[in-house]
């Protein structure tokens, strides 16, 4: 979902990717986990998957999104739907949700793969360099540009707060 910000496109790439690893698994080589090998391919399909939809869009309208709460937003969003007593903090959240959103829109592929990986999917170092295929050290230039292209993009909602790493 963090990918392809979609869930009917999220279940094609889930699919595909599970028929990819039924008719490979004879070449899995037990070098890395099972849910690492499993992991990459994924988001291969993924990452896939948003490049081929690029070229067109989905115009299809699905109201029962519009009431769905769960950990990701009906509108492919990465942060929940919040019900607040307080119209005005639920309408900051989610005025600071959408930002969020935009900003990791605006990323790289690569940049916003290793913030999805890391931050979302609480990911080590190690095991995002075998998803993405990529060196230990590459994954992490890769993310501190991605978290600082984050920050400067959310800087207005960051005011007066310490934004730096320890």
């Amino acid at each position: 979902m963090g990918v392809v910000k979609n869930e009917e496109d999220a279940l094609d790439a889930v699919q595909e990717a599970f028929v990819k690893v039924h008719k490979n698994i004879h070449k899995f080589e037990g070098t890395s986990s099972f849910y690492t090998w499993l992991y990459r391919i994924v988001m291969n399909v993924s990452i896939d998957h948003v490049r081929r939809g690029s070229r067109r869009k989905n115009l299809d309208f699905d109201e029962r999104s519009l009431h769905q709460e769960s950990e990701v937003a009906g509108d492919g969003a990465l942060v929940p739907n919040i019900t607040d007593a307080n119209p005005g903090k639920a309408a900051l959240r989610r005025e600071l949700g959408d930002a969020i959103q935009a900003a990791l829109q605006e990323l790289p592929e690569h940049h916003r793969a290793v913030i999805v990986l890391r931050e979302i999917e609480g990911m080590s170092y190690e095991e995002m360099a075998e998803a993405l295929d990529v060196p230990k050290g590459t994954v992490m230039s890769r993310l501190f540009h991605a978290r600082k292209k984050m920050q400067a993009s959310l800087a207005p909602y960051l005011a007066g707060e310490d934004v730096s790493e320890d």
